[in-house]
């Protein structure tokens, strides 16, 4: 059953970190992963308390501007993770750091995170066309599975695919839950919003926590265009993917309060492994993040 009031609160729980007495580096926070119906947390949990925990590290005003991680083993859910912060460098215009997330005592995710603090220079930025319909005449994951069912969907994976994400999703062409919506193309879109206002994060600014989102919600949907094109549905009985390792720029700043279109495409599918790649735009069509991941993609 859909939540009564899907709220963008799963994401602020998440990346909200306490600190703690470092044990192997410079800084330490712990974070707990947030419920999902699957066997192992989910991999956005990892990345976006990541950079919450390296942008908590920085303090000379420079700001977030690429992360490169490997997920190394699958999270606990609802169970603490442990973020050890290295300051490998703090330069005048870029600082660098390093994050290991380690949970029962064994590393689990590092990432190294780059920070800039700007400067003037001609800017670029592509576009996503015109022939993408809005959000408000697509429907909602609730209203396409209020009345569907089938594979391995169960009751539980319909209540977090419909509302327990914290962000509102809509597809173009259409879902991949149950069956693949549309065209066996390598490429689809996803619009997004938090389900309401995003709540104050202790510890980052506003701008800060908007970076933490996009690094937060990448992870739901950037597989899904590899999906596609192959043919498997998330409900696909047997299906198994993990995340592998991920890359995400942040080449401008925006709000994350209206709606976002997240562009994907596959590159590669091969040996068991899948790659995708995503764009993120505002509704006026200003290109703020790119992300790459590859992940494990098991049909059966």
């Amino acid at each position: 059953m859909t939540p009564a009031s899907p709220t963008s609160a799963v994401f602020t729980a998440a990346v909200t970190l306490k600190p703690t007495q470092p044990e192997r580096f410079d800084l330490a926070f712990t974070a707990t992963t947030q419920p999902c119906p699957w066997p192992k947390a989910y991999g956005g949990d990892l990345v976006a308390q990541a950079a919450a925990a390296a942008m908590r590290s920085v303090t000379d005003g420079k700001s977030l501007h690429s992360m490169h991680s490997y997920f190394l083993r699958p999270a606990d859910i609802g169970a603490e993770v442990r973020y050890e912060v290295e300051v490998v460098r703090d330069g005048r215009g870029y600082s660098t750091r390093q994050v290991r997330g380690y949970q029962n005592g064994k590393p689990l995710y590092i990432c190294l995170a780059g920070f800039a603090a700007g400067e003037a220079g001609a800017a670029f930025h592509t576009d996503f066309g015109e022939d993408v319909p809005d959000p408000e005449d697509l429907p909602s994951s609730a209203e396409y599975l209020a009345e569907r069912g089938g594979g391995s969907m169960t009751e539980e994976s319909k209540a977090y695919w419909s509302g327990g994400r914290g962000f509102d999703m809509r597809h173009v062409p259409g879902p991949v839950y149950l069956t693949v919506e549309g065209e066996r193309l390598p490429h689809q879109a996803v619009w997004l919003k938090p389900f309401d206002p995003l709540r104050p994060v202790d510890g980052l600014t506003d701008a800060q926590r908007d970076l933490a989102a996009l690094a937060y919600v990448c992870d739901y949907t950037i597989l899904e265009a590899v999906l596609r094109v192959l043919d498997l549905p998330w409900a696909r009985p047997g299906l198994v993917t993990a995340s592998l390792d991920h890359a995400m720029w942040f080449h401008r700043p925006g709000p994350v309060s209206d709606w976002l279109l997240y562009v994907q495409e596959a590159v590669a599918a091969d040996a068991g492994r899948g790659l995708g790649t995503g764009r993120f735009f505002t509704r006026d069509h200003r290109h703020l993040a790119t992300v790459v991941q590859e992940g494990l993609i098991r049909p059966t």
